[in-house]
C-alpha cells in the first residue's frame, strides 16, 4: 500500500493542470488567503474521499481471491488502462494550439469560497480513485498505518504547501518562483502530463494485473 500511495500522491501533487491554477491564484489580489483556501478544499476532498473507504472498509480488506479484492483490483486495472490512452491522446495533440479554459481569466477575482469549490473541480479524480481502491485493499490495524494515510494527503497536497508558506514567509523569493514554474509549466504542461499517466497508468495495469493472475 505505502509504495503506491507514494506514487499516487507525487503524481496528484504535481499534476500540472491544478498547479498552473493555484499559482495563478497565488498571484491574484489576497493570493495566500485565497492559496490557503485552495489548499482546504484540496485537503477536504482527499479526506473525505479516504475516510469514507476506511469508514466502508473498517480498515479489513477482502480476502484474496474473493469477488470484492477482484473488483478493486479490476477497477485499479482500468484506472491504468485510462491513464495510459490519456497520455497516448495527449502525445497526440502535442504541438497543436490551446486556449486556456475560460474561468482562468477571472481567478484575480475569485472568492475565497469559490476557491475552495475550485479545488474540489480540479482533483484529479481517476488518481484519487486509484488511491482509494488501494485503500480499499489495505489492512489498517495500528496507528502507522492510519498515519499512512495522512501523509499521503498531505504529500498530494505538498507542492500547494511548499508555494503557500513561500508565499506567506518569502513574499520576493515566492514571486519569482511562480513566475519561473509559471513559464516554465507553459512550455512543458503536455510532457509531464503525458509522464505521470504513462507511469501511473503502467504501474496500476502491470501490478493490479499480476495479482488479478497470479
Amino acid at each position: 500500500m505505502v509504495l503506491d500511495l507514494v506514487l499516487i500522491g507525487l503524481g496528484i501533487t504535481l499534476e500540472p493542470f491544478p498547479l498552473i491554477a493555484f499559482l495563478l491564484i497565488l498571484s491574484a489580489e489576497k493570493g495566500t488567503r485565497k492559496g490557503l483556501a485552495f489548499i482546504l478544499g484540496w485537503l477536504a476532498c482527499l479526506v473525505v474521499v479516504i475516510g469514507a473507504v476506511v469508514l466502508l472498509t473498517g480498515g479489513n480488506p477482502p480476502q484474496p481471491s474473493t469477488a470484492p479484492s477482484t473488483a478493486a483490483l479490476a477497477v485499479k486495472l482500468a484506472l491504468g488502462v485510462v491513464l495510459i490512452l490519456y497520455a497516448v491522446r495527449q502525445r497526440r495533440r502535442m504541438g497543436r494550439p490551446r486556449k486556456p479554459p475560460a474561468w482562468m481569466a477571472r481567478l484575480d477575482g475569485l472568492s475565497v469560497w469559490a476557491a475552495a469549490g475550485l479545488a474540489a473541480f480540479l482533483q484529479p479524480w481517476t488518481l484519487v480513485a486509484a488511491a482509494a481502491a488501494t485503500v480499499s485493499q489495505a489492512k489498517l490495524s495500528n496507528v502507522a498505518e492510519y498515519l499512512t494515510l495522512l501523509l499521503f494527503c498531505l504529500l498530494a497536497t505538498s507542492s500547494f504547501l511548499y508555494l503557500e508558506l513561500s508565499a506567506v514567509f518569502r513574499p520576493a523569493a515566492a514571486d519569482a518562483l511562480i513566475k519561473k514554474l509559471r513559464n516554465w509549466l507553459d512550455t512543458h504542461q503536455e510532457q509531464v502530463i503525458i509522464t505521470i499517466c504513462l507511469l501511473l497508468g503502467f504501474w496500476l495495469a502491470g501490478k493490479s494485473l499480476y495479482l488479478l493472475v497470479t
